[in-house]
């Protein structure tokens, strides 16, 4: 590949799929079901247009903003995502590109890298938990990361396990050992570049999951500890006010789609809510959650921070979110294309295309800030916002 940088996310996808095997590749692809609703999360963002402005621009433009009292150069976050064993370093390759760009690192509990390791690369680290194990279990894995110096959590719960794809999904393994790469040698081999990048560092892809680690025993694989979460019984809103009072510092509840959700979770204490439906993971027929976010934002966005993920893509894309009431987005797909075409590089080429998205779109909309961005600056087609869980 001649030269390495890409210039669109799109392009960053199929760098990675020319790089990765098949299976590895299949896993990085979102959707659940007929697919439905992580189409409906891209094609939603192309359905909202601009209204720029044709002079008065501004030739300073602030990107800036806080999350959870954490600054963040533009208010793009790191999505936590589990097992990114894509490339070597995994989530420490992310952390480092991250911080070189000012950006906070979202940590999955399912992460192939440790907190400790992950928080040395990037000190900005939130910190994620599904609703794993027994409440010790849950009380050591916090004390873990804040020991760490994690400085916020996020608690991901609107996981139903759905399953089955109509395209198929990826065989993907327990663990790697001698036998399974006997085994799955034929469907590598053709991918020379991704297997040089593991051989040069003596490392295989590791899929266990070290901050599930209890203490004085091993890292249990992510299937075990998929296992657990499937035979953990669902929390109630008091167990989310349990774990809200129980980390004692900034809180964000991840997975909001209705508005009667949205203000539950203020009751329960929470900093913060992300507009989200898993990326598209979880119940297909799920609206977008770009279409979902002004009546939650509109419903408590003057009582806690709002944020979004699900399909950003583009710079704009930011923009369009922040105009709606968002305060910050999350992204997954995006900087884990980057991850696999070129490592911690790819992910701060993803940051960049973003950045240079959301000021393009900042700057021909006539602002001189991302706090300034409005429904005012948007084209919304009608019937176009979905709101879920209002009084009727």
């Amino acid at each position: 590949m001649g030269n390495a940088w890409f210039e669109t996310v799109a392009e960053a996808q199929r760098r990675a799929k020319k790089r990765l095997p098949g299976m590895v590749y299949g896993a990085l692809v979102a959707g659940s079901e007929r697919g439905r609703t992580i189409d409906d999360n891209l094609d939603a963002f192309a359905q909202l247009g601009f209204a720029p402005k044709v002079a008065g621009h501004k030739a300073e433009r602030d990107l800036s903003t806080t999350i959870m009292g954490v600054e963040s150069s533009f208010p793009v976050l790191i999505s936590p995502t589990g097992v990114q064993a894509v490339d070597p370093e995994g989530e420490v390759a992310v952390a480092r590109a991250a911080a070189n760009r000012g950006v906070i690192m979202g940590l999955s509990s399912f992460a192939s890298r440790s907190v400790e390791d992950v928080a040395a690369a990037n000190p900005n680290v939130f910190y994620q938990m599904y609703w794993t194990g027994t409440r010790d279990d849950m009380i050591q894995r916090m004390e873990r990361a804040k020991a760490a110096g994690a400085k916020a959590l996020i608690a991901t719960l609107d996981w139903s396990f759905s399953n089955g794809r109509d395209w198929g999904s990826p065989q993907i393994p327990e663990k790697i050992d001698f036998k399974t790469m006997v085994k799955l040698a034929p469907k590598v081999v053709n991918r020379p570049g991704w297997l040089w990048r593991f051989g040069k560092t003596g490392k295989i892809p590791d899929l266990t999951a070290p901050n599930l680690q209890p203490p004085g025993g091993t890292a249990p694989t992510f299937f075990g500890a998929y296992y657990e979460w499937m035979q953990t019984p669902p929390p109630s809103w008091e167990d989310v006010e349990w774990m809200r009072k129980e980390w004692g510092g900034p809180f964000l509840l991840k997975g909001v789609t209705r508005v009667d959700d949205a203000k539950r979770a203020v009751d329960a204490g929470v900093t913060a809510i992300s507009v989200s439906n898993h990326g598209g993971n979880n119940l297909d027929t799920t609206p977008a959650t770009i279409r979902l976010l002004p009546g939650v934002a509109e419903a408590v966005g003057d009582q806690i921070e709002v944020l979004l993920d699900g399909g950003v893509r583009r710079g704009g894309d930011v923009a369009k979110a922040l105009a709606l009431g968002a305060r910050a987005v999350l992204i997954g797909r995006a900087y884990l294309w980057g991850l696999a075409a070129n490592g911690s590089a790819g992910v701060e080429n993803v940051l960049d295309i973003l950045r240079g998205g959301l000021d393009s779109a900042v700057l021909g909309l006539g602002h001189s800030s991302v706090k300034d961005l409005s429904p005012a600056d948007l084209h919304i087609p009608r019937d176009f916002k979905v709101t879920l869980g209002a009084e009727s």
